[in-house]
């Protein structure tokens, strides 16, 4: 399977946050969910692989080829879900596509308007009448109406309801169906990629510290439970986040066939993406 997006050793430094190191690809024909808490270095990652950001260091190819020196080839084959949306607020839907859709030469007007019907937007409206759902469906509808190969999404379900969420999961998974079609997903919301995820990247602090297909890293971790006198020193160091009180443990471990063999009895029970996510992030095993 190919890679169609290859992240190497990206570094971009600010006063109060840094990315550090970043190295990570992107497997065509996949949806990979890039998760992490706010603050984690989602969007600078992405806004650095997108240009937006000038990095201070490191290696961005898309479709093997450098993204800086083949900019306006390579561009027109991403499209961009930004939380923000960078549109001109005072501006009508129509207006903002007629200034948006020169950028790219495949731009396709029928699927641009197969998409404003199904979501049922105004285009003599003004952006700023929009409501969050709206403008998150208008910003697909531009995305996905000049043919991309690679739709890029940063916090694009942040400060939805459920209904409109799982929408856009239904869309992501049409997209899926054409060959040659990946996503990256940026969020916090790891509910959101139980549905679609193929691949899994957690960064935290500005380093990636997770790396792999979502479905063996939903095999290989557990969440364990069991009473305490279980544990000893070295079960302990099985888990990466535990949780004790004065008779019971709950642990997250990502060696679920160790735990079976080695602490005899205990309850092991499937964990969320956001459980697996915590306990990389939560680290140390704490005792109450």
């Amino acid at each position: 399977m190919n890679n169609i997006l290859e992240v190497n050793g990206l570094k971009k430094s600010f006063e109060n946050f840094s990315l550090k190191d970043v190295s990570f690809s992107l497997r065509e024909g996949c949806i990979t969910g890039f998760i992490g808490i706010n603050g984690a270095g989602k969007t600078t990652t992405i806004k650095s692989i997108l240009g937006l950001n000038i990095k201070d260091a490191g290696s961005i190819k898309l479709f093997g080829k450098e993204i800086e020196a083949n900019e306006r080839e390579l561009k027109n084959r991403i499209g961009v879900v930004l939380d923000d949306g960078y549109f001109y607020d005072d501006m009508t839907l129509m207006e903002m596509k007629n200034i948006v859709a020169p950028a790219y030469s495949n731009w396709d007007e029928a699927v641009f308007k197969k998409y404003i019907a199904r979501f049922k937007l105004p285009l003599k409206q003004k952006i700023s009448t929009l409501s969050k759902g709206m403008r998150m469906k208008y910003s697909i509808a531009l995305a996905l109406a000049h043919h991309a190969d690679l739709l890029i999404m940063d916090e694009p379900t942040s400060g939805l309801d459920p209904l409109v969420r799982s929408e856009l999961m239904d869309i992501l998974l049409e997209f899926m169906k054409e060959d040659g079609k990946s996503v990256f997903f940026s969020t916090h919301i790891t509910s959101d990629l139980d549905k679609v995820a193929d691949i899994l990247i957690l960064i935290d602090n500005g380093r990636i510290v997770l790396n792999e297909e979502k479905d063996i890293i939903m095999d290989t971790h557990g969440l364990v439970k069991g009473s305490k006198d279980m544990l000893n020193e070295n079960t302990r160091k099985l888990f990466l986040k535990l949780h004790e009180t004065n008779y019971n443990f709950e642990g997250i471990t990502n060696n679920k066939e160790a735990v079976r063999k080695q602490i005899k009895n205990v309850i092991i029970e499937r964990p969320t993406i956001e459980d697996i996510m915590l306990a990389y992030i939560g680290g140390d095993n704490n005792a109450a």
